[in-house]
């Protein structure tokens, strides 16, 4: 095989330490090996960037290990290429296990140019990622404390998450709030309802008359304080998140073309500033502002790092899988990929299929019935992912299309009642009329 890159290093990266192996040539063009160990902290980092820069090293390679490889790449993208290499890719031989076998065995591959980097945002879209993924982080802990309130509420012969939607809500709070104060006639706690849930006092006082004791009030107040917290922690990320949008400027530089292909970038092309994209992403069905913060933080609004659609796709693990040998095709289940961009696609495609006039809901109810709920929403977050890709790269906002898929289900659902009418043993002749619709 040719050599491809002359100077390179491949790093076994742990915890507490990390293995390096340098690749590189002497004056008389012989190849030289060098492997050393540091330690993780920023001092001997540092040590080990001077000692490849002397080795006058280009690029290097890295394993996907957890968090541990935060800090080395962090101290070494601004002097060396960096590749952050998936495990799977390279860990495929026997015999190869040792820091130094992996260290040696990854700077090998990389001088033969066989490894593929994994995609890195740069610096402001990697620190809008901590940022809206903690925040997720914080909104699934609500919900579970929500979870566990309801839990003691039932234990408390109390069934008021039967009537009331959201009991962390106005109005449910201040119920639970008068009930740990000391509270016990429902009619005095239905009173406290807010808006349109007083039209619902009868069912409140029936759903609050329970068997409450100081235990039940003890685990209310703890809960209730919790929720508190909780959501004085959210008002300072959506504050900073809002900051980092705004403040945000797009890289005009053309990136590196991934794999060897070959990226020609046009005006149309470059990047749009994060509060240009935002307003572009509200319009799909399905997207509100916190869905498009995080769309923005994991894909970013620069297209040009993606060769095409269906490499977006095939990244984010919203496609169906290829398996196939001796001609016959395996499993097709999606591949796994980013699980937080993956979620909120799922999520995302559950209220656009609410929207019954889109496309997105032609595309479910055509496949949901053949093909299960689940298989529909990941076939509903594949063109999702595919409009938000020529949204981002062509600047332009969503345009439904759902006539030309309307009409084609429209039909089939004809054909598919002639059929059956058939097979009762009727004749049937079909005249369109004027008032004939496509299905809503």
């Amino acid at each position: 095989m040719q050599v491809t890159q002359v100077r390179c290093a491949g790093m076994d990266v742990h915890k507490k330490t990390v293995v390096v192996c340098c690749l590189s040539v002497d004056a008389n063009g012989n190849p030289i090996r060098e492997i050393r160990s540091y330690n993780t902290t920023t001092r001997e980092l540092l040590s080990l960037c001077d000692w490849m820069a002397g080795l006058e090293i280009t690029q290097v390679a890295m394993e996907s290990t957890g968090e541990y490889w935060k800090p080395v790449y962090n101290l070494l993208e601004s002097s060396f290429e960096v590749m952050v290499v998936n495990s799977q890719h390279f860990k495929q031989v026997p015999g190869r296990k040792t820091d130094v076998k992996d260290a040696e065995w990854l700077a090998e591959l990389l001088s033969y140019g066989l490894v593929k980097g994994s995609f890195i945002p740069p610096l402001p879209q990697r620190d809008l990622r901590d940022l809206t993924r903690q925040r997720t982080t914080l909104i699934r802990e609500r919900a579970r404390v929500i979870n566990r309130l309801q839990k003691v509420l039932e234990w408390a012969n109390l069934k008021l998450a039967s009537v009331i939607s959201d009991i962390g809500g106005v109005s449910g709070r201040a119920m639970l709030k008068a009930l740990v104060a000391g509270t016990e006639d429902p009619q005095a706690l239905a009173n406290l309802a807010k808006g349109r849930m007083r039209s619902k006092h009868t069912e409140l006082a029936e759903a609050l008359s329970g068997r409450v004791r100081d235990h039940h009030r003890f685990l209310i107040q703890t809960h209730l304080d919790h929720l508190e917290f909780l959501d004085a922690q959210l008002k300072p990320f959506d504050t900073r998140i809002e900051q980092l949008i705004e403040q945000h400027t797009p890289v005009v530089e053309p990136p590196v073309p991934p794999s060897g292909s070959v990226l020609q970038t046009q005006s149309a092309d470059l990047p749009l500033a994060w509060r240009q994209a935002l307003p572009l992403l509200d319009t799909i069905p399905g997207i509100a502002r916190q869905s498009a913060e995080l769309l923005l933080a994991e894909i970013g609004s620069d297209m040009r790092r993606f060769p095409s659609a269906a490499h977006l796709c095939k990244w984010a693990g919203v496609c169906p899988g290829n398996h196939e040998s001796a001609g016959k095709q395996a499993s097709g289940r999606i591949p796994p990929a980013n699980r937080w961009l993956r979620s909120i696609l799922v999520q995302m495609a559950n209220a656009a299929v609410r929207c019954k006039a889109s496309h997105f809901a032609a595309v479910y109810r055509r496949l949901a019935p053949r093909r299960g709920h689940k298989r529909a929403i990941v076939a509903v977050a594949h063109r999702l992912l595919i409009a938000v890709y020529h949204m981002l790269k062509r600047h332009e906002p969503y345009r439904d299309c759902p006539t030309q898929l309307s009409q084609l289900t429209q039909l089939r659902r004809v054909q598919t009642l002639q059929a059956q009418i058939e097979r009762l043993g009727y004749q049937v002749l079909l005249t369109p009329t004027d008032t004939a619709q496509p299905p809503s």
